[in-house]
């Protein structure tokens, strides 16, 4: 039988999955330095949290292609606690960022047009794209102005086919944020050629060496079609809960056109569930004391990470403005995939390589600053150690 090339016709697992399972399947204990799971780190959270998804308003099914309006007004309010003033219906709830995404490509792309994403980056974009037939042009990052913006290497590859310019605020994993003068210049990019400016601004609350005012968001330019996409999954950690969100501004003539096709989509999906829904209001409420911890995690953990790191010269982490990932370069010496499998293997810890993040050139490791304390300070000093042996 022949399946659609949207799906990869290789599924055979890397060597580092290979390894990992392979190691746990022996029983042996392996510090996993990777996990980005908020709810899986030993974070004590409210247990209580939840119960706003057992409103008895949840047993009454009213669709409404872009979600329930009461949802959409907290969306808004927590848009302007960020400093974004969105109205409620610019905002669109959606399952997940992934599923914005999708409903993105359907609405900007006819199959085989193409979209300007960054690189080094989250290796999701591809995927995502090609599901929905569109192809992705990596833009390069610029890595001596500490993997900053490079408006000038965007412009340079976009096409007839382009339809998007996508940025990562801050960036996953180097944890750049989107500066004003670099927003200036792609939303007069986007303006000039006709193309959307999309936002993944999930890590936006994370904060770690930059102030509000030293960065932008999408949405603080109106001169083209923007969306900037968020959800409960990083701004509340609550992954599980499965709601997303993505907001537009711009030109409000393109706004209007944009939204009237786009509730389309979502009318013929409608797949964000009325419990979490109705409960949107009071899970974005209690998401400021989870993030508060997960804040509090984040940058003792990259403390920590420069503290065992200045014990090993030869291995640097690098600047880290935001979000909750860290870069380190190491030595090059029998390059990242032996490295990263002779420290699984060896010393028993996880890390992920830099080229699962298509870095341009070796020999970086990404550490997950969500890891418990204890197991990133004895974790980092066996890759620094593992990396700098002969």
């Amino acid at each position: 039988m022949r399946f659609s090339s949207r799906v990869p016709s290789d599924l055979t697992p890397n060597r580092l999955t290979r390894a990992l399972a392979r190691r746990r399947a022996e029983g042996r204990r392996v510090v996993d330095l990777t996990v980005s799971n908020p709810t899986a780190v030993g974070l004590a959270f409210d247990p209580r949290a939840l119960a706003p998804l057992g409103a008895p308003g949840g047993l009454v099914y009213a669709p409404e292609p872009f979600g329930h309006p009461e949802a959409r007004r907290a969306v808004a309010a927590d848009f302007a606690r960020r400093g974004f003033a969105v109205a409620p219906d610019r905002i669109a709830l959606t399952a997940s960022t992934s599923e914005a995404y999708a409903w993105l490509f359907k609405l900007l792309c006819e199959p085989g047009d193409e979209v300007l994403v960054p690189s080094p980056s989250y290796p999701l974009f591809e995927h995502l794209a090609r599901l929905d037939d569109v192809r992705v042009t990596a833009y390069p990052l610029d890595e001596h102005a500490g993997w900053g913006l490079d408006v000038e290497a965007v412009a340079r590859l976009v096409t007839p086919a382009t339809r998007a310019v996508f940025v990562v605020s801050p960036n996953n994993p180097t944890g750049t944020f989107l500066k004003p003068a670099g927003l200036d210049g792609l939303a007069a990019l986007a303006a000039a050629h006709g193309l959307a400016l999309v936002g993944d601004e999930v890590f936006f609350d994370y904060p770690l060496d930059r102030a509000r005012g030293e960065v932008a968001g999408v949405l603080d330019q109106s001169r083209a079609l923007t969306f900037s996409l968020g959800g409960l999954s990083k701004s509340a950690g609550l992954p599980q809960v499965k709601l997303g969100w993505l907001a537009a501004g711009g030109p409000d003539a393109l706004v209007g056109e944009a939204l009237a096709r786009l509730e389309l989509v979502a009318d013929t999906y409608l797949s964000v569930s009325t419990p979490v829904q109705l409960a949107a209001a009071p899970l974005i409420a209690a998401g400021a004391a989870r993030r508060a911890a997960i804040q509090a995690r984040v940058a003792a953990n990259l403390a920590t990470l420069r503290r065992v790191a200045a014990a090993h010269p030869a291995c640097r982490v690098l600047p880290v403005e935001g979000g909750w990932s860290a870069v380190v370069q190491v030595p090059r010496t029998d390059g990242e995939e032996a490295l990263v499998l002779r420290l699984l293997e060896e010393d028993g810890v996880l890390v992920h390589p830099g080229y699962f993040f298509d870095f341009p050139r070796e020999a970086f490791v990404v550490f997950s600053l969500l890891v418990p304390p204890d197991e990133l300070e004895a974790g980092a000093a066996r890759v620094f150690a593992g990396a700098t042996r002969t």
